[in-house]
């Protein structure tokens, strides 16, 4: 199967399946960071974390990108398709907190900027490490993981902010890193499907254990301390597109699906799918789009980070 050149995979690209959440107060801080899966008072104004938000079952609502643009406000970035349902959510459990939440979507413009010459553009403020957050040119830009080799970054800015000055990036473009990152991205069509460590959440920094709790946490941490973690995410290009929340099915097993497709992204017509599977799956046989006979996943020999493979009882 041939895949994408680099070339297509260099630029900006504004992410408008994206949404944003500002939270302001004195005890905004607090407030998420006793309802996200990641410790959100230690965060400063030089850094990022990716984070979940979770049903009391363990179950992902949605997964965050947070950071902080003042000594009482941070901004949130998920998907858009969540956004709502997550704000809604969390506003219900504020209370007395000083905090008010809100959408900050229309005065806040996210991009994607993605390859050598975005790095270059950003310069002396290009973040160096992954999720480190710098200032540039009137916005915030954090280092998003890498993907395929290429450094990636998001930018929020002012909705008003002039356009920046890199080539045009694709959107598929722009999803085919993403998906390739390894990092899932929560979507309406996956909400409530996974408990953190089925997308490699921890592995991603996404989960602090050390942290007090949160919604869910009782269970994300038995999973993780009893070795109950049966279900795996993996990079796999693929025969056919496959939309977020597509099930997936083993070979031999036609009752029931092995997986879920949790984001994915065609680009020059190349497919590739970050799929949610049993690891028991991955002992024999094949893995395929919505029935036994469908179309065909095969697992990327070369995985954007390690996954443990170990099925535990």
């Amino acid at each position: 199967m041939n895949e994408p050149g680099v070339e297509p995979l260099q630029g900006v690209v504004r992410l408008a399946d994206w949404g944003v959440i500002r939270a302001q107060g004195a005890d905004a801080a607090s407030f998420l960071h006793g309802q996200l899966t990641q410790d959100v008072q230690q965060l400063n104004q030089h850094s990022a974390r990716l984070a979940g938000y979770c049903t009391a079952k363990g179950r992902l609502l949605a997964s965050l990108i947070v950071w902080r643009t003042g000594t009482d406000e941070l901004l949130l970035a998920c998907s858009a398709d969540v956004l709502l349902a997550t704000l809604k959510r969390l506003s219900m459990f504020i209370l007395r907190a000083k905090c008010k939440l809100s959408d900050a979507t229309a005065s806040v413009a996210l991009y994607g900027l993605a390859g050598r010459a975005a790095t270059d553009w950003l310069g002396t403020n290009a973040p160096m490490s992954v999720w480190q957050r710098n200032d540039a040119a009137g916005a915030q830009v954090l280092h998003l993981p890498d993907s395929a080799g290429l450094a990636r970054y998001l930018l929020a800015a002012p909705n008003d902010a002039p356009p920046l000055p890199l080539p045009a990036l694709s959107p598929e473009a722009w999803s085919w890193l993403e998906v390739t990152s390894g990092v899932a991205r929560i979507v309406g069509a996956t909400a409530e499907q996974f408990v953190p460590q089925m997308v490699n959440f921890e592995l991603v920094g996404g989960v602090n254990f050390q942290k007090d709790c949160y919604p869910g946490q009782e269970i994300v941490a038995r999973s993780q301390y009893r070795g109950t973690v049966k279900r795996r995410a993996f990079v796999f290009s693929s025969d056919a597109a496959a939309p977020p929340g597509r099930e997936v099915f083993h070979s031999n097993d036609a009752e029931q699906p092995a997986g879920m497709v949790v984001n994915a992204a065609s680009l020059a017509g190349s497919h590739r799918a970050l799929v949610e599977v049993k690891l028991a799956a991955l002992e024999a046989g094949t893995l395929h789009l919505g029935a036994p006979d469908g179309p065909l996943l095969h697992r990327l020999a070369q995985q954007p980070y390690p996954v443990p493979i170990e099925a535990t009882a």
